[in-house]
């Protein structure tokens, strides 16, 4: 399932086509917009984009883990993580896009 990965770029010329801002000014905007995220993520702040996601900070405790290879027990440090949850509207979208796409195909492809 190799598909296209939407760049900064790619988003700035999406604000310059919709938007009509120049694209200097859309590039400059896409960077203001992801660099408020980051910022904001960073200061521990919780990011909800409506209809889109949530992205949060989470503290995770030491644990024990296992080496998979040896099977030697190694502590991991606690650290913060950063977590992603789509938006249930997000969620809806590919499944109705993912059902869509599976339907095509059995259209496409006869029954031997």
């Amino acid at each position: 399932m190799a598909g296209k990965t939407v760049t900064r770029a790619d988003l700035a010329e999406s604000v310059f086509r919709k938007v009509g801002l120049s694209r200097t000014e859309s590039a400059e905007l896409v960077e203001t917009v992801i660099d408020e995220i980051c910022n904001a993520i960073v200061r521990g702040e919780v990011v909800k984009l409506s209809s889109f996601a949530t992205f949060q900070v989470r503290a995770k405790n030491e644990r024990i883990g296992r080496n998979p290879k040896t099977g030697e027990e190694v502590p991991i440090s606690p650290r913060r993580v950063m977590t992603f949850k789509a938006s249930n509207v997000l969620k809806q979208r590919i499944l109705k896009s993912h059902t869509t796409r599976k339907a095509k195909q059995k259209v496409a492809s006869p029954v031997s």
